[in-house]
């Protein structure tokens, strides 16, 4: 059965009138996002608003999780969230433990998901000041949203195709033709972790030469996701 809200009347007031607006908008966009949501549980999503608006164009083609190397899955899980597996979107540890590291700076950073972040490259916009705000609350709604309707494997597909790997490059296997002229189906450990290196800040750091903290966060992440795979870290993903 359709669920219909009454029509205000002639009589009502403007702040009657104004709540049922906003609760027509809020069904409207419920229905939508399900509809959305379900639909690229089963059909890639073409394109991405961070793809549309970046400056600089993208190079994006997707491919399947059976053509992307396992050893790029647990490098992810390795430098991105290892609780991937454990969670249901949302690591409440993650977001206490970046809170607290975070507070001599002022500045609240890490804590994301895979899931999280999957929801708002998929669908919503990147940036910060005010719209960064209402970005997060519709994060939270899509979270809980591909969680329900793709599960964790669809997740991760989802997630390596339109992480964004560099400038102009979307997708790990984007990624792996840019930096090493192969597909993301034949990538090494050490490969697969220079890419997971770049993804929290993929214009600023190099997959090819890097230095420093990425080349270091690159050995660490390649060291633990052997650890990924013994542990079955993974597991959601592939069992």
């Amino acid at each position: 059965m359709r669920a219909v809200l009454p029509h205000p009347g002639p009589g009502h007031s403007v702040p009657y009138r104004l709540g049922w607006f906003v609760a027509r908008m809020v069904l409207w966009f419920v229905l939508i996002s399900v509809v959305i949501t379900t639909i690229y549980r089963v059909v890639p999503p073409p394109v991405t608003l961070t793809m549309v608006l970046d400056p600089n164009g993208f190079h994006h083609d997707w491919q399947p999780l059976s053509r992307i190397d396992r050893r790029m899955v647990d490098a992810v899980i390795a430098g991105e969230d290892s609780r991937f597996c454990q969670h249901h979107g949302f690591d409440q540890a993650g977001i206490v433990n970046a809170f607290q590291r975070d507070m001599d700076g002022g500045k609240l950073r890490g804590g994301s998901t895979i899931s999280q972040q999957t929801a708002k490259n998929a669908f919503l916009w990147q940036g910060s000041g005010v719209t960064r705000y209402v970005r997060k609350g519709l994060e939270a709604w899509f979270t809980v949203l591909i969680e329900t309707i793709w599960g964790k494997r669809r997740i991760m597909e989802v997630y390596l195709n339109v992480a964004e790997t560099g400038i102009g490059t979307y997708g790990v296997e984007a990624g792996a033709q840019r930096y090493y002229g192969h597909p993301a189906a034949y990538l090494s450990q050490a490969e697969a972790a220079r890419i997971a290196a770049v993804l929290p800040s993929p214009k600023k750091r190099a997959v090819v030469g890097a230095t420093g903290f990425t080349r270091h966060h690159g050995n660490v992440i390649a060291a633990r996701s052997g650890a990924v795979r013994r542990d079955d870290l993974d597991a959601c993903v592939y069992n």
